[in-house]
């Protein structure tokens, strides 16, 4: 079942706009490339929305706002939508700012997301609970852990429902849900934490799955999800002595581009309820 979706991604090879943030860009393009999909970097007024129709799938990152990107991030959406192309939102430190907070509202408002990558705390934010800023990362009481795991569940579907999207929530434990099922996934290593980049990268990846599978959205979610935590645990199995996080950067890097569909099936570690 995941299997198929990356496998379509390599097959489809989607075109996948990224209105992203300057401090991920190059990774988030590289991620795309390894797993097969193609990506395009615009957020010019002048053109973004023209990029946009030309174009699989879009994902909008908040990671580092301006007032040029923030009208760009709106025409694209709108467009993404006329065009019933996949949208994903990965609201990063949206309780860090009031910019980020009413960017994301009206992003929120205007713009019908086909998913929303984010952690506990920025999925908490967007619904109005508010929580000690913690800069991009979820607070430790966020997190999802084995014993919080069923209030978690709850939480994650009922903020499905109201965000009328599906949500990943990525921490120790990955949660996908689409408002009715909960695929609980754990895959994946703590040091990728220790990686810039890592969350953004997924969100680029669960838009070029959407592209790719837009009939099974919850599957192609729960897919790459997946198949960044496998990439994960499998370059972290080729870490030498003396390698660190520049290495193990490089590593996942590598992991998804050699990743298929019969190793991912093999290794995702997910049950749904």
């Amino acid at each position: 079942m995941l299997g198929s979706c990356l496998e379509a991604v390599r097959r489809c090879a989607p075109l996948i706009h990224c209105i992203t943030n300057y401090v991920t860009v190059n990774d988030v393009a590289n991620l795309l490339l390894a797993c097969g999909a193609r990506p395009i970097m615009a957020d010019d007024p002048g053109e973004a929305e023209e990029i946009t129709i030309g174009c699989h799938g879009l994902t909008v990152n908040l990671g580092t706002l301006s007032p040029r990107t923030v009208p760009s991030m709106l025409a694209c959406g709108a467009a993404a939508n006329r065009l019933a192309h996949p949208a994903v939102l990965d609201p990063v430190g949206v309780g860090g700012s009031t910019l980020r907070r009413n960017t994301a509202r009206t992003l929120l408002q205007d713009v019908r997301f086909s998913a929303i990558r984010a952690n506990c705390s920025e999925i908490k934010a967007l619904l109005h609970q508010a929580s000690p800023f913690s800069g991009v990362d979820a607070l430790p009481v966020d997190q999802v852990q084995e014993d919080n795991l069923p209030q978690a569940i709850d939480f994650i579907k009922e903020a499905a429902r109201r965000l009328g999207t599906i949500l990943a929530v990525t921490g120790p434990i990955d949660l996908v849900s689409d408002g009715t099922r909960c695929c609980i996934i754990r895959n994946g290593r703590a040091e990728m934490g220790k990686v810039t980049g890592t969350g953004c990268q997924l969100s680029a990846l669960v838009c070029a799955y959407l592209s790719s599978c837009p009939q099974h959205p919850l599957q192609a979610v729960t897919a790459a999800v997946c198949a960044m935590g496998v990439a994960g645990e499998l370059a972290w199995e080729h870490m030498a002595p003396g390698d660190g996080n520049a290495t193990y950067r490089n590593r996942i890097l590598d992991a998804v581009y050699h990743l298929d569909g019969d190793v991912l099936e093999r290794r995702a570690r997910y049950e749904i309820q």
